[in-house]
């Protein structure tokens, strides 16, 4: 009789397992399908010719509109940076087993650990991703080296915290204060990289 309720509690682990760690992809997924419905019904899109509708008004914008591209890219980029650090991972039970972190390029065992190098060059594509898309609601026209430094910190240090926290609230990984301190210095990295690339294309200005 053991044995059947263990095969009982291990499926209802394995489903519930399953919902937990799919509800926020599913959220996700919901609320842009809604964006989705709302405009094929704003625009009275009939259903013979639904799916030819969508792809032909995505390739329209993505040829006409280099706003439509650089948000493209930016929301792509971000949706593998939700994926690489907090959709796809496994339930933690203890996810304050490591506040600290890796800080070095060996982990306490003496292995291995290229995760310090991979935090910091993570977020380095999405700053100049945000500010190439957003520039003039993060930045405006005044680009100066300070401002673009301080707003580039300031935004991924929120948006890293955001993930950690999420990782402590949901299980979801670990909270590490180092994967917030290389995050955040990715972000300053990343806000230099889109100024010396923003003045050199307009070095004749």
């Amino acid at each position: 009789m053991s044995k059947e309720i263990d095969i009982i509690a291990n499926i209802i682990k394995s489903v519930l397992t399953t919902l937990y760690q799919s509800f926020l992809a599913a959220v996700l997924l919901a609320f842009v399908s809604m964006f989705v419905f709302l405009y094929v019904k704003e625009h009275g899109w009939k259903k013979g010719n639904l799916i030819k509708s969508i792809f032909e008004t995505w390739v329209r914008n993505f040829k006409k509109s280099s706003t439509f591209r650089r948000v493209f890219l930016l929301v792509f980029y971000f949706a593998m940076i939700l994926f690489r650090t907090f959709l796809n991972r496994n339930i933690w039970f203890d996810p304050l087993s490591d506040v600290l972190g890796d800080w070095g390029l060996h982990k306490s065992d003496g292995s291995l650990s290229t995760e310090p190098i991979e935090n910091l060059v993570l977020f380095i594509p999405f700053v100049v991703l945000l500010l190439w898309a957003f520039k003039n609601e993060i930045i405006g026209e005044d680009v100066r080296i300070v401002k673009v430094l301080w707003k580039s910190t300031v935004t991924v240090g929120i948006f890293s915290f955001v993930i950690e926290f999420s990782q402590l609230l949901f299980h979801l990984g670990t909270f590490q204060i180092s994967d917030l301190v290389y995050n955040t210095l990715g972000g300053t990295i990343g806000g230099l990289t889109y100024y010396v690339i923003y003045r050199f294309r307009h070095r004749n200005e």
